[in-house]
């Protein structure tokens, strides 16, 4: 017979601190300039890659506003991380070893060579000088695009942020069916519209995915997923939804409509960001109350007994 457990004659600790401070730090890097990263580099590395199957399939339009798309959304990310971590030589420092344990080592070996590689497919597609070249590394880029797409989401989850760690498995999906759906938002605002049929297909499956995963994190992580379902993070959370699901549903109509077109890319676009933000902002709520450190710990200590 086992023994009789007695009954705890103190109430459970509430954790608001530890010697007058957080458990953890809130996440050091700025605001906009992280999320800004986070979405620019996702819709480059899906435009890349659609660029790269747009050109085999005979769609030039199409590849021509991705590779623009890679182009400009490569190097505008580029440019945010840098404004984040104050000057350039830092961003160098980093490509000094690549370190594959890291994903900000792996992280900053993706970024730099996809930039380059997109500026020049782009560059040489629009003066027509070296086009091997050019197409070369359009090729390249197509590659890489989808690391491009879930790199970022691989080095949020590495941190020890709750609700970062917690949702390291389902990050990555979230960040690539976001970045499916910025690329298609960016190519329905500018592609021709004989040539959107893969885009919007594209678009909605992104656009499944990237709800699916949504509602996980909202109600499937125990107590850390309450940071991405309220507050500023859980308004953004839900206006991304909305925007998704109404690109998605524009979608259908853009082969025909103009109008629908651009109103499938715009909510695509505007999703992307909310959904960055989102992300974001859940992580730095998460790290500021201590019961989203302190409760999971205490479940994964009692399951280990078996209590």
């Amino acid at each position: 017979m086992s023994p009789r457990r007695e009954p705890t004659m103190v109430d459970p600790v509430e954790f608001t601190s530890y010697y007058g401070r957080p458990i953890l730090k809130e996440p050091a890097w700025k605001q906009p300039d992280v999320p800004l990263y986070l979405f620019l580099g996702g819709a480059a590395g899906s435009s890349a890659t659609m660029a790269s199957l747009a050109t085999l399939t005979g769609r030039p339009g199409l590849a021509r506003v991705g590779r623009l798309v890679a182009a400009a959304g490569a190097s505008a990310s580029v440019v945010a991380l840098i404004h984040d971590l104050g000057r350039p030589a830092r961003f160098l420092h980093m490509l000094r070893v690549l370190k594959p344990t890291s994903p900000l080592s792996v992280g900053s070996w993706i970024l730099a060579p996809f930039s380059g590689l997109a500026a020049v497919s782009a560059g040489s597609a629009e003066t027509g000088l070296l086009p091997p070249v050019g197409k070369l590394a359009g090729a390249a880029a197509g590659v890489l695009g989808p690391a491009m797409c879930t790199y970022t989401a691989v080095l949020l989850a590495d941190t020890a942020t709750p609700s970062w760690h917690e949702a390291r498995r389902h990050l990555p999906v979230l960040f690539a069916g976001s970045a499916v759906t910025s690329g298609a938002g960016a190519a329905l605002l500018g592609a021709p519209s004989a040539e959107l049929g893969p885009v919007v297909r594209a678009g909605i499956v992104g656009a499944v995915a990237e709800l699916a995963v949504a509602q996980h994190l909202e109600h499937g992580l125990g107590i850390v997923s309450e940071p991405y379902r309220t507050g500023r993070a859980g308004n953004l959370m839900k206006a991304a939804r909305g925007l998704t699901a109404a690109g998605a549903a524009f979608s259908l109509a853009a082969r025909r409509s103009k109008v629908a077109a651009v109103a499938s890319g715009a909510a695509y676009l505007a999703a992307g960001l909310c959904t960055r933000f989102g992300v974001y902002q859940a992580g730095v709520a998460s790290a500021r109350d201590p019961k989203y450190v302190v409760v999971p710990q205490r479940e994964r200590s009692a399951g280990s007994r078996g209590d």
